[in-house]
């Protein structure tokens, strides 16, 4: 898996599979990238810095495996 991050428009984008990009689907904070199969390929955050600042602050906020929403 590679990891990049887009500093000028806050995308956070993970490399999780090989093979040529077919179509994509956007999943709110997210938009996955899929192969004509339908096995992703790519996984963008959208907002990252936001999502993620949200996610610590969740995790210290959870206790005992309690779920935290967003």
């Amino acid at each position: 898996m590679k990891v990049s991050y887009n500093n000028k428009d806050d995308v956070l984008i993970y490399e999780i599979g090989t093979g040529k990009i077919d179509h994509a689907q956007e999943m709110g904070p997210f938009i996955v990238h899929f192969d004509k199969k339908g096995k992703a390929i790519l996984l963008e955050m959208l907002d990252a810095s936001d999502f993620l600042t949200a996610s610590l602050k969740a995790t210290k906020m959870a206790k005992n495996g309690k779920k935290v929403e967003l």
